[in-house]
Parts: structure tokens; sequence; C-alpha cells
């Protein structure tokens, strides 16, 4: 067995509704139970030493879904910092968020920049939560900051390499990602850490968000430590 240590995970939390409606709930039923799962699976990354956690928590394309679902996403976020936030500067969390909140509701801007504002010394772990994000869009935002740099003459367009766009992404303060885990059996990545995801291994399982216990994640592990990451290369 391969002794993959893992530094950073990201999950893609899906299957929310479809727990739901199996169960004969509303839609924000799901992800009323979804939002328990957060810290309990961000209580096995600590205990399992993992530095960083990555949440795909609403992305550009939510938007489309009804307003009322909406605004009870973000009124469960809010509660969800509220709930957490203490515990995360005791355990020395860094909170960071991925996307453009400006488009997010008042109130759900002033929880997150409060948490990140509160939390910016911490260094022990970083729970980095995707908010109106989308990686395409993230992409974009790099090549622009990328080309006003060039325009400025403050950048050689022949120095721009693949560090030079790692550094204008909303991870460039993170370690690579080991693992990408995504709930509820579909197996695509729905516009989610496009770049960053190139060399990660993927996990796909068939058990919605709201089952997705600290067991479930533990035999996510496992089955990461079996794989064999080469990165391109082959063995002697």
């Amino acid at each position: 067995m391969a002794n993959n240590q893992i530094n950073h995970v990201a999950l893609i939390m899906d299957g929310n509704g479809r727990w739901a409606k199996k169960r004969g709930l509303p839609r924000t039923k799901g992800h009323e139970e979804g939002c328990k799962r957060i810290i309990e699976i961000f209580d096995a990354v600590k205990a399992n030493h993992i530095f960083c956690m990555t949440l795909y928590a609403f992305s550009t394309e939510n938007w489309n879904r009804p307003k009322s679902e909406i605004t009870l996403l973000f009124q469960y976020l809010d509660k969800f910092f509220k709930d957490n936030i203490a515990t995360m500067m005791k355990d020395g969390v860094r909170v960071q968020v991925m996307g453009d909140i400006s488009r997010l509701p008042k109130h759900s801007q002033k929880t997150v920049t409060k948490a990140i504002e509160q939390t910016k010394n911490n260094n022990n772990y970083v729970f980095n939560i995707a908010l109106n994000y989308g990686s395409r869009q993230e992409l974009v935002k790099a090549t622009k900051e990328i080309a006003e740099l060039v325009k400025e003459n403050k950048l050689d367009i022949n120095d721009i390499n693949e560090q030079t766009i790692s550094d204008h992404l909303y991870t460039y303060n993170l370690p690579p990602i080991d693992l990408m885990i995504r709930t509820s059996g579909e197996q695509r990545l729905s516009n989610y850490l496009l770049y960053q995801l190139a060399y990660s291994e993927f996990i796909f399982t068939p058990t919605y968000w709201p089952d997705f216990t600290k067991d479930k994640f533990e035999e996510c592990l496992k089955e990461y430590q079996t794989r064999d990451r080469r990165y391109g290369k082959i063995e002697e």
C-alpha cells in the first residue's frame, strides 16, 4: 500500500436534493442535513492531519435554482459560520473563500468577510469554501490580471509560465489538491478547479452528501492509499 500523505482534499457535495426527494422531503431539508456533514467531515480531515479542505458550496451556475432555495442556502451558510467559528478559532483554522462574493446577499457577505478576517492569522488548517465560484470564471480572472501586468510592463510575456497562472488563482497560497471526492454518483467536474485538479486523484461515490459520514470519508482515504501516483513517470 502506498504512503500517500494528503495535504489537500477537495469535495463536491452533491445529492442533497435527491436525498430529500427520496424521503418525500423538500429539497431544502437535504441542504439542511448536508450542512451537518460539513463539520463532521472537517473533523475527520483534522483527525487525519490533512491541512486543507476545499468545498464546492455554491457555483456560478447555481443562481439558476429557485430563488427560495437560494435564499435558504445562504441562511444555512450564515448559521454554519455562526455555530462553528468559535471551534475554528480554537483549532487554528483559517477560513478562505474562492469566488466572487460580491453577488452574495449582503448578510452573507458580512458573515463570510468576518470569518475570513477573524481567522486570517490561523495556520493549523484551512477551510476553503467555493462561493459563487466557477473554474472558467477563475481562469478568465487570472488571465486578465496577468494581461494587466504585461500591459503595465510589470511582467514580460516570455516570463509567463505555469507558476504565473497558479499565482493568480484563488488557491495561490494552498498546496496542490491530492484528492477530489464527488458524492451522489455523478462523474463530472462541473466547472470545479479545472486547472488545479490536473494531477489529483478522483473518487466518485454513489453516496448522497447527507449520507456521506466520517466512515464513508475514511473509506475514500483508504482507497486513495491504494493509488499509484506517478505524475507521468513509470516505475523502474
